[in-house]
C-alpha cells in the first residue's frame, strides 16, 4: 500500500529552524510531484509548498516564500521542508501530498495525504 511517511517535526522557539522529511513507500512517488501543506488549531488545511517529480520547478505559498525551501531525492523518495525563522503561527500539523497531476498537489484535491506531524513554535 503506498505511503507518505512524515517526520521531523517537534518544538522549536520562535527565530529556529526545522527541517521536515516526507518518504514514499513505493517508487511510483519518484514520478510525482509532492508537496506540504499546514493546518493550524482551529484552522483549515492551507497550501505550503510544492516540487515538480524531477524537482526542477517549486511554488511557493505567501507564507512560505523567502522563509521555507521544499527539495526531494528521487533516490530516496523522500521530499524535504526547510523552514527557517520559524514564527509562532507556524504552529499546526503539516502534511506531505502527492499526485501525478501537480495541480492536484497545488490544490490539494489529491487522494495521497501522509498522516501528518506536529509543529510547535514558542514565542
Amino acid at each position: 500500500q503506498a505511503q507518505l511517511v512524515e517526520s521531523g517535526g517537534g518544538l522549536v522557539q520562535a527565530g529556529g529552524s526545522l527541517r521536515l522529511s516526507c518518504a514514499a513507500s513505493v517508487r511510483t512517488f519518484s514520478t510525482y510531484a509532492m508537496g506540504w501543506f499546514r493546518q493550524a488549531p482551529g484552522k483549515e488545511r492551507e497550501f505550503v509548498a510544492a516540487i515538480s517529480w524531477s524537482g526542477g520547478s517549486t511554488f511557493y505559498s505567501d507564507l512560505a516564500k523567502g522563509r521555507f525551501t521544499i527539495s526531494r531525492d528521487n533516490d530516496k523518495i523522500t521530499i524535504y521542508l526547510q523552514m527557517n525563522t520559524l514564527q509562532s503561527e507556524d504552529t499546526g500539523v503539516y502534511y506531505c501530498a502527492a499526485d501525478f497531476d501537480s495541480r492536484a498537489v497545488v490544490d490539494g484535491t489529491t487522494d495521497y495525504w501522509g498522516q501528518g506531524t506536529q509543529v510547535t513554535v514558542s514565542s
